[in-house]
């Protein structure tokens, strides 16, 4: 599969996602856990990724099982669920998501099952395909790293550097002490054949995460993107203006 490289969206706007799609990102991740993404909103998002043929992943704001079924039903490629801290709570959220040895409930009327049009073979194949991602951002999940890695229908793990320093009572993402948590999460992965990732502000994060086994970047947001490169013009254009100016 490769290293993939993506971004956060916050803005929901489907157009964000198709001028996105343009970009040579691998794909883009709608930031439901912290962005203000209803139902409808999120079902148009993934109208607009299936129009680009980009795959979209959803951060949920939690792992219940109807926010579970209700984002698989509209598409999304995978989920990527926060404050996953144990392995029993790895497995609770996977058999929410899957058909196959799962709870989740069943109607191929949704996107995902192209809107009646496959058999229930056809549509359970396509629904257990989504990956489930969890996020190490504790820790707690830190500890049990290992394990949620292991864990049947687990895709990866994602490390949440912000939600990890904060609960360890720290304010920097570059502590020592949330690199060596992240390492663990990413070499965890890696043990397991799963997908190593972690949240990167910048593309200058990425040789070091690089070197310690990561192959999953979310790197920055639509608007934190937006606004500099809004700034950089701005910066640009009073520069231009104050050389005519001499």
């Amino acid at each position: 599969m490769g290293t993939m490289i993506g971004t956060f969206i916050k803005t929901a706007a489907p157009e964000v996602v198709e001028i996105l799609g343009l970009t040579g990102l691998d794909f883009l991740a709608v930031d439901a856990e912290h962005a203000p993404f209803g139902r409808r909103e999120l079902d148009l998002m993934m109208l607009a990724a299936r129009a680009v043929g980009l795959p979209m992943y959803v951060r949920i704001p939690d792992d219940r099982p109807t926010t579970i079924l209700q984002t698989l039903d509209v598409g999304a490629s995978g989920l990527i669920v926060p404050h996953v801290d144990s392995a029993a709570q790895a497995v609770a959220v996977v058999r929410s998501a899957k058909f196959a040895d799962g709870d989740r409930g069943f109607s191929n009327a949704a996107r995902f099952g192209r809107y009646g049009t496959t058999t229930i073979d056809q549509a359970v194949e396509l629904g257990d395909q989504a990956q489930i991602i969890c996020q190490i951002e504790s820790p707690q999940a830190v500890a049990a790293a290992d394990a949620i890695a292991a864990t049947p229908g687990v895709s990866g793990l994602l490390v949440g550097r912000a939600d990890l320093a904060l609960s360890m009572g720290l304010r920097k993402l570059d502590a020592d002490e949330v690199a060596q948590g992240a390492r663990t999460a990413i070499s965890a992965a890696r043990k397991h054949g799963k997908l190593a990732g972690i949240v990167a502000g910048d593309v200058s994060e990425l040789p070091a995460w690089l070197a310690a086994g990561a192959d999953f970047f979310i790197i920055a947001h639509d608007q934190g993107i937006l606004r500099k490169a809004a700034a950089a013009v701005a910066t640009s254009a009073r520069a231009a203006i104050a050389d005519a100016a001499k």
